[in-house]
């Protein structure tokens, strides 16, 4: 009897310990670093999520088994935002990127609550201890795709379907802009508002709306694939952004702007594992190869193409800045002088920006 009473306390003790909260949390020594993504809207063929999905891949790809990655899509900013990230810190990744803008104020309040997790605020702002905030020069590759579309449109007229007028997607319309009326001083670009990230039927139908005041070529800061879609039905041409769309509009497609995370991201898991992780704040480009221009549309003539690749190399080797006034004053679009000639913005005026250039059709809501 004794005996047995012994092997019951053993087994019980034994049963504790692996159940415990405190000795079930503890890795394994060569557990592998878990590492959560959140993403804003469903995994698609293409778009902003899909390049993020991308990174994600290329994380696991570089990395092995010392890494073990998981995502959630489809998720609201906001409430839901916070649930979910603070859902993957208690599941025990200890890192986690949230790439959207609306996520930053929710990253940073659960950040507070697991000092131990690190977190990647992407196109956030706001940095913390165990917070890093990372964005790309968008407007760079928009700039170059602008250049594409004026060599190409034929009645210097393009529409830009928009979701919210934020600094981002103004820097991106206004880059747009200024490099299309670098090749073809009579272009205008006629802006659509959509106040929406993410709608097929509402970008489509800003696209078709735009085609019919006379554009030739579209251009777009939304998160799906309904533009290039509208553009390969109505025999017009658009440029892809985040992904190349090709497969989704073949004939349509001049060029892409697309997104590279992966680097980033491989990076930041790195750091983690080697113990080098530290907060901070980067804003990288065509010379860091987050943003690339290519991926042609079979219409694009080389000597197009030609252009458009040596002002890419021109951007990453810092002789091409796209809010730089080189020759003239540049002006908004009522007619205010915004950057003098020989100027050029610093990235706080470019982070601030809330204004439209001549040439845009279009308002910002103040």
């Amino acid at each position: 009897m004794y005996k047995n009473l012994a092997g019951r306390a053993v087994l019980a003790w034994v049963t504790a310990c692996f159940l415990s909260p405190a000795f079930s949390q503890t890795p394994a020594p060569n557990a592998p670093l878990k590492i959560g993504f959140v993403y804003v809207t469903p995994v698609t063929d293409a778009g902003w999520v899909r390049q993020h999905e991308e990174g994600r891949k290329a994380v696991d790809a570089a990395l092995g088994a010392k890494v073990k990655t998981t995502f959630v899509e489809n998720v609201a900013e906001g409430a839901d935002a916070e649930r979910v990230i603070r859902d993957l810190a208690q599941q025990g990744n200890k890192l986690i990127f949230t790439p959207s803008f609306g996520y930053m104020e929710p990253t940073l309040k659960v950040a507070r609550d697991f000092p131990d997790v690190k977190f990647e605020s992407i196109t956030g702002y706001k940095p913390a201890a165990n917070v890093a905030t990372a964005n790309a020069r968008y407007y760079e590759g928009r700039y170059l795709a602008g250049i594409a579309a004026g060599r190409m449109t034929k009645t210097n007229v393009a529409g830009y379907v928009a979701g919210f007028p934020i600094p981002e997607v103004l820097q991106g319309i206004n880059a747009f802009t200024l490099g299309m009326r670098s090749v073809n001083p009579n272009a205008k670009v006629v802006v659509v508002w959509l106040n929406e990230w993410f709608d097929p039927p509402k970008e489509r139908d800003a696209a078709m709306a735009l085609f019919n005041q006379n554009a030739d070529v579209v251009a777009f800061h939304t998160g799906s694939t309904a533009v290039m879609a509208a553009a390969q039905e109505r025999g017009k041409m658009a440029i892809a952004y985040h992904s190349d769309m090709r497969k989704i509009a073949p004939d349509a497609q001049i060029v892409a702007v697309t997104h590279q995370w992966g680097g980033y991201y491989t990076q930041r898991a790195k750091a983690v594992l080697d113990g080098t992780w530290k907060s901070g704040n980067l804003w990288g480009g065509v010379k860091e190869g987050m943003i690339r221009v290519g991926d042609f549309g079979t219409k694009v003539p080389k000597a197009v193409q030609q252009e458009v690749l040596a002002r890419q190399q021109d951007v990453a080797a810092g002789k091409l800045q796209p809010f730089r006034a080189v020759s003239a004053d540049v002006r908004d679009n009522e007619g205010r002088v915004v950057i003098a000639k020989g100027a050029q913005l610093n990235d706080e005026q470019i982070l601030k920006m809330n204004w439209l250039v001549e040439g845009v059709q279009g308002r910002v809501t103040r």
